[in-house]
């Protein structure tokens, strides 16, 4: 039973502290949806997507309406689309985030994820030619997110996949160049990937799962740090208990979000994900600091320039540790929308 205090502490939590919900994630399977020519696989991923999330945007647009909670993304993640190429024999494998891209911006989602490969124990057929197409298939696509799980700790690292992927995160950053390198910021490499992952960018939907499925992502820094600000100086058993109290409340939030969701969806309800990532601010930055290997590849970017040459003389360090030549420099970068 709700009571008033409890209803009046949300409120604030939402108006005062950011809380809000980072995304709702539609999983959904492409694994009836293989077939060994690619033309007609990827019209079957493009049909099954616009088909299964059809309502996504508008549902979680009526949840926000009516709630009052702010959900910020809404988003999609697919069945590692490696698997589903592997019986094309094709290394036009870049068609397929080509589909996924045209699904996403019919649907009007954010994000679309699973333009991935899962290789910690070796290379199937359809890895190495998706893995080789990454740089175009960010380059050439606006959603599209990948991810690439090089390593567990059952299996070990597969050095094979980290010598290709440090080079196609190198080529994906320089193929995107000239829009500050978003390419790589939309691809990620793993180890210890868990078997269903629907953020992003490291999104894929799990073989295990259902064919769809709802996961709900709550973004709580703010409502964490006014919590850990109330019990300042006390021992770690009162703050620890003053987490847990907090994470319930944040969480409570999202399942709501994830339950009314799947319902009106019609579609399981998965995980609600409570995490510490923020959610940008509407507030527009003047400029940016970006750290860059010296030839062009930015590798990270700081709202400070004091931050940006403390990182950037941080790796040069360490680069210089590790027998590399690699050196680097900080470049203003203006007029950055967050």
């Amino acid at each position: 039973m709700l009571e008033t205090k409890d209803i009046l502490e949300t409120i604030n939590m939402i108006d005062n502290e950011n809380l809000d919900v980072r995304t709702i994630t539609m999983g959904i399977s492409l694994l009836d949806c293989i077939d060994d020519d690619i033309d007609k696989a990827c019209t079957k991923v493009y049909d099954k997507i616009c088909r299964s999330a059809k309502d996504l945007v508008k549902t979680g647009e009526d949840i926000q309406r009516e709630y009052g909670i702010p959900i910020i993304n809404k988003r999609i993640s697919v069945t590692p689309i490696a698997m589903v190429a592997a019986p094309c024999q094709s290394k036009k494998v870049v068609k397929f985030a080509h589909a996924l891209d045209k699904a996403a911006k019919e649907l009007g989602v954010n994000f679309i994820g699973g333009y991935s490969a899962l290789v910690q124990k070796g290379f199937a057929s359809g890895d190495y030619a998706l893995i080789e197409s990454i740089p175009e298939a960010l380059a050439t696509t606006d959603f599209v997110c990948s991810s690439v799980n090089i390593g567990s700790t059952k299996a070990g690292i597969n050095m094979d996949a980290v010598k290709m992927m440090g080079k196609t995160v190198v080529q994906t950053a320089q193929a995107t160049a000239d829009r500050d390198c978003i390419g790589a910021a939309k691809l990620v490499v793993f180890c210890n990937a868990p078997e269903d992952n629907p953020f992003m960018a490291g999104a894929f939907h799990g073989v295990t799962e259902a064919d769809a499925i709802i996961n709900v992502g709550v973004s709580g820094p703010g409502v964490v740090k006014n919590a850990l600000e109330k019990v300042r100086g006390e021992n770690i058993a009162e703050i620890a208990d003053m987490v847990k109290k907090t994470a319930f409340k944040i969480t409570r939030m999202g399942q709501l979000v994830a339950k009314e969701a799947s319902k009106r969806l019609c579609v399981p309800f998965g995980i609600v994900d409570l995490s510490l990532a923020p959610t940008p601010a509407d507030a527009k930055l003047d400029k940016i600091y970006v750290v860059m290997v010296v030839g062009g590849v930015a590798v990270a970017w700081c709202e400070s320039f004091d931050k940006a040459v403390a990182v950037c003389d941080a790796l040069t360090l360490g680069a210089k540790a590790s027998g590399f030549a690699a050196t680097y420099d900080v470049v203003e970068v203006k007029k950055w929308t967050a």
